[in-house]
């Protein structure tokens, strides 16, 4: 691997990747699996009951941004809503009338909050827990699908805040984010990342495009080194967030797309949630100077899907 200190870019050989993706597998063998829910297995009823039981204040913060229904750079084909009644005039009319919208999104933009299924992810003609491509169809996934997360994803999430610990107020695109950073991270705000955690890592994304507006974030963007999903697998994650992709662009391995999303959601059966955003609750995290919160995240309820829109609920 070969690191840049003063433009913090690294590149990692795809030989080096996979050897990194086997042992992710491995692990998870050796663990004795987790087809049902992947890494959620990690969300045992105690873990959630201490999670639940943290909660001080009563404050709730979403943790999405307003779904976007305007094209842009980052956004070329938005979501729709097109209100379908009542038509012109009929509010007028006496009686009951009732206002109606139709709405619909390309899940996996690179502006929307979303969550990714475990059968989001194809890799060597497999998904995760080694389950054939195959049964990913035009009619949608027959495993591994959206349903696995019927009930909601309950437990005690965890911000690290990366340009807050750089002294920046973002990372810029093709940044990425070590497993020093986060270790680093968690010391200066006196967090422990552990089994069973929902993991956010701030990198500013949202902070960015509001300031300076939206650019093409397929093609650069600010996000986790894959080698920093070392620290992921080592702190048993249940699932991970990011308020950019997760993964940086242009990729750190030339020959493998998304390597982020392939250890995570393909190796580890990890969930992820892409383009969240974290600006309302980092002041409430200064303020009460507590970097962790109860999480309370419900997908829609598609059973084949491969993921869905999402609103991440923090409560304080």
């Amino acid at each position: 691997m070969t690191y840049d200190t003063q433009q913090r870019t690294t590149t990692m050989s795809t030989a080096d990747f996979r050897a990194l993706y086997r042992r992710f597998r491995d692990q998870v063998a050796a663990d004795g699996g987790h087809p049902e829910r992947g890494a959620l297995s990690l969300l045992t009823p105690e873990r959630v009951v201490a999670a639940a039981s943290q909660v001080r204040h009563g404050r709730t913060v979403s943790l999405a941004a307003p779904i976007e229904t305007t094209p842009g750079p980052d956004d070329p084909q938005p979501a729709s809503h097109k209100m379908i009644a009542p038509e012109y005039g009929q509010l007028d009319m006496h009686g009951v009338q009732f206002a109606r919208d139709r709405f619909a999104m390309n899940v996996h933009g690179d502006a929307d909050s979303h969550l990714d299924a475990l059968c989001h992810v194809v890799f060597d003609g497999e998904l995760y827990d080694g389950a054939p491509a195959s049964s990913v169809t035009p009619r949608g996934a027959g495993t591994l699908t959206l349903d696995l997360v019927r009930d909601g994803i309950v437990g005690r999430g965890v911000l690290l805040d990366i340009p807050r610990l750089r002294g920046v107020p973002w990372l810029e695109p093709g940044d990425h984010v070590t497993a020093d950073d986060l270790e680093a991270a968690e010391r200066a705000q006196d967090v422990t990342v552990g089994p069973g955690d929902l993991l956010f890592v701030r990198v500013g994304h949202r902070r960015r495009r509001q300031h300076l507006g939206a650019w093409n974030a397929a093609g650069a963007r600010a996000g986790l080194h894959p080698a920093a999903m070392r620290f992921v697998a080592e702190r048993r994650v249940a699932a991970l967030g990011s308020d950019g992709n997760n993964d940086t662009a242009p990729s750190a391995v030339p020959e493998v797309p998304f390597p982020v999303h392939v250890l995570a959601v393909n190796a580890l059966g990890v969930h992820l949630m892409d383009y969240l955003d974290f600006e309302d609750l980092v002041p409430e995290c200064v303020r009460l100077d507590r970097w962790h919160f109860l999480c309370v995240i419900a997908p829609l309820r598609l059973p084949a899907a491969t993921g869905s829109p999402v609103n991440p609920l923090a409560v304080l």
